[in-house]
């Protein structure tokens, strides 16, 4: 699987998420362009776009969907501080891959959506039908999901989404059935304890279980290597 998927696509020209708190959206006020480009040394948690990443293995993405704000068009966006591709043209890639590789399965976790409303949901709904129409396959107890199941009913998309809406579609997995417990450090030491202290909650049954292999850095980290980005500060130390 891939951390915030989808920020390769980030673009430094967009306007700053709504959900940044407000000393972020002062420092791009004041600073701009300028701030945007380090913004994106400390966002962009991907270097390939999803079919590279298909390629080179992956099949689970995380996704954090956004509007943005004062868009006459109401498009849905993937986020991760800044704004990335629209959400359309990354499922298209995707199905793309899977219309050429009909044995391959992906998993979809939209966790995270700001400042949508019930019709942004609806559209999104809608947007999941048309991609992937029957190559979804809908909630069932998790440990019924083998390949040979999904092989046979010709799914190729299971669709976690972390909203209430879930609830009223037969195709979406609600959220809980894919925890992602976080460990929120930089210390490589402390990410190994937690992940052997969660190992008892992966054994559950009755959902899948995402182990979050990653170093987040504090507000500290980032201030200390602003100019230098995530990949020199954390990813190859």
């Amino acid at each position: 699987g891939s951390h915030d998927s989808f920020s390769f696509y980030i673009d430094e020209a967009s306007p700053v998420g709504p959900e940044q708190p407000e000393t972020v959206q002062n420092f791009v006020s004041v600073f701009g362009t300028v701030a945007k480009k380090l913004m994106r040394k400390w966002l962009a948690t991907q270097t390939m776009n999803f079919t590279s990443q298909l390629g080179a293995g992956i099949r689970y993405f995380d996704l954090r969907i956004s509007t943005k704000p004062r868009d006459p068009d109401n498009e849905l966006y993937f986020a991760h501080g800044l704004f990335s591709a629209k959400v359309k043209e990354g499922l298209e890639e995707i199905n793309a891959f899977l219309a050429d590789h009909p044995k391959e399965v992906v998993f979809l976790d939209f966790n995270h959506f700001y400042g949508m409303q019930k019709y942004h949901h609806e559209k999104l709904v809608q947007m999941l039908k048309e991609t992937y129409g029957n190559k979804m396959c809908p909630a069932i107890f998790a440990h019924e999901v083998s390949l040979q199941y999904l092989w046979e009913k010709e799914y190729q998309v299971l669709v976690f989404y972390h909203s209430p809406v879930a609830l009223e579609v037969p195709f979406l997995w609600p959220g809980q059935m894919m925890p992602a417990p976080w460990a929120n450090t930089t210390d490589p030491e402390k990410l190994i304890q937690f992940l052997q202290s969660s190992i008892t909650e992966r054994r559950k049954k009755g959902s899948f279980f995402i182990s979050q292999v990653v170093l987040t850095p504090k507000a500290s980290t980032v201030v200390k290597g602003v100019a230098s980005g995530l990949r020199e500060t954390i990813t190859e130390r």
